[in-house]
């Protein structure tokens, strides 16, 4: 993974607390970034809430298990399926423009969710939610890599890296909150409506703060055959992941993901044969040629599966085998969230030299954290204090292991490849989570049938501390090349 020392041309003003990559469009760099990052931090925080208050829809609905499914995943498949396009439609026709268009989109979605009275239209309109959010969530880093250089850059990445994290875990208190306390009879439905102030009041300030960007549209083409076979390949790999585990894997599971596989290989052909006649192509050659690159997209995926997979099976096992109400299972979970913000907000205070070992020790941090957490939860006790200090380890890990990494993929970037720089690695974020709760949703789901709830759980957490020892691992090999 390159460090922070390969930096970009205009990386030398890093004196000032954020410059904008056009002079004069941006004198306000810690708006942009609050504003940007306040939007993020609401989609991520419905995406964990609406799990916690999936039980209160299908008793007040009537929804199906499969219905139920939809409700909860719909949002996350159009979501992980349009972040490629959403950061390439950012790229064409400005920033600015597309992420007050996903976030308006957003917003209305949310009302029409609170206000749904069945679940078909209440799928329908999750659907509607991730559109938005698959626009809205990647023209993030791009304003970032845009609007930020040097050192400023490095803060509003450990910035980003902290909401990634806080986002999902502040989800699960907020869901359990607004889902138990029945605001006069209205069950589970502020857990949408409750976007509805908070969207409104950022688009307002978004559209008065926000500097306006220029589009790269006459200079660079959208690429809609690599923009096609690109969201075929994320769709269909997506899909299966969120769905296959609830229905046992069918056979159509198996299809898409090898078809997945396919339009991945003939979107890469087709990518190289658009660069080799000086076309256009949707992300640029050079970007995956950038040293490290595979390293941090590794890496990044490593440490979101471990997240994810973490607290999908954590949640299960607390209020499966411990008996915890969904508040109380959120608030278990915050020694971590507030451990992962510290280390993300604190972590580039350390000596540029010093951070690819952080990483690695991030890493080997997180796999004793969950050694010690399946450890404590395995005879199904509460564990006390230690099982909190063993929490507050994994999220202090995990922040050590993501947050230098994905400082350091963006550092090479050029600008004008921020928005295909943004659109990869967020996709990858997102699909290393839906991976996480796949896989080890399943291996917690299957133990747990087998031998009961502490077993299961015992048995992911040893799983997932194998996979950031390989995480570790991953960057000690490409030095030693």
């Amino acid at each position: 993974m390159p460090t922070t020392s390969h930096r970009p041309p205009d990386a030398a003003d890093s004196r000032t607390p954020g410059s904008s990559k056009t002079p004069g469009t941006d004198n306000r760099p810690r708006v942009v970034l609050a504003l940007v990052l306040a939007a993020q931090f609401m989609a991520l925080l419905d995406t964990s809430a609406v799990h916690v208050a999936a039980p209160t829809i299908r008793t007040e609905l009537g929804s199906s298990g499969a219905e139920l499914q939809l409700v909860v995943a719909g949002y996350t498949i159009a979501y992980a399926t349009l972040l490629i396009t959403g950061a390439r439609l950012g790229a064409r026709l400005g920033h600015r423009r597309v992420w007050l268009g996903g976030l308006a989109l957003f917003t209305v979605a949310s009302l029409a969710c609170g206000l749904a009275d069945g679940t078909g239209w209440l799928i329908a309109f999750r659907l509607l939610q991730g559109v938005g959010a698959g626009l809205l969530i990647p023209q993030v880093l791009s304003l970032i890599q845009l609007h930020f250089t040097g050192e400023a850059r490095v803060r509003a990445v450990g910035a980003y890296s902290a909401v990634l994290a806080v986002g999902i875990v502040a989800g699960l208190v907020v869901g359990g909150v607004l889902a138990g306390t029945d605001v006069p009879g209205a069950g589970w439905r502020p857990v949408f409506l409750v976007n509805v102030p908070i969207g409104a009041a950022l688009l307002v300030l978004g559209a008065r703060l926000l500097p306006r960007d220029r589009p790269a549209g006459a200079a660079r083409g959208l690429d809609l055959p690599g923009l096609a076979l690109l969201t075929a390949a994320v769709g269909l790999l997506a899909v299966p992941l969120v769905l296959g585990r609830e229905q046992g894997w069918p056979l159509w599971t198996l299809l898409c993901a090898a078809g997945a596989l396919v339009s991945l290989a003939a979107f890469l052909a087709y990518e190289s044969r658009l660069a080799r006649r000086g076309g256009a192509p949707l992300i640029a050659p050079r970007l995956l040629r950038t040293p490290g690159t595979g390293t941090a997209v590794t890496r990044i995926v490593l440490a979101m599966v471990v997240n994810a997979g973490c607290f999908f099976a954590f949640t299960l096992h607390i209020q499966e085998s411990l008996g915890y109400g969904p508040l109380r299972a959120g608030l278990t979970s915050l020694p971590t969230g507030l451990a992962y913000g510290a280390v993300a907000l604190g972590w580039r205070r350390l000596a540029v030299r010093l951070r690819p070992a952080l990483i690695t020790g991030g890493f080997l941090v997180t796999a004793g954290a969950l050694i010690a957490a399946g450890a404590l939860l395995r005879n199904g006790d509460g564990a006390g204090l230690p099982l909190y200090a063993a929490l507050a380890a994994l999220g202090a890990g995990l922040a050590a292991a993501h947050g230098p990494t994905l400082a350091g993929a963006l550092a090479g970037v050029r600008p004008e490849d921020a928005a295909d720089a943004g659109g990869v690695l967020v996709t990858v974020t997102q699909l290393g989570q839906v991976a996480g709760v796949a896989v080890f949703g399943a291996l917690f789901l299957d133990r747990l049938a087998a031998a009961g709830s502490g077993e299961a759980w015992w048995s992911v957490a040893v799983a997932l501390a194998a996979v950031s020892v390989l995480g570790a691992l991953a960057g000690l090999l490409r030095e030693r090349r």
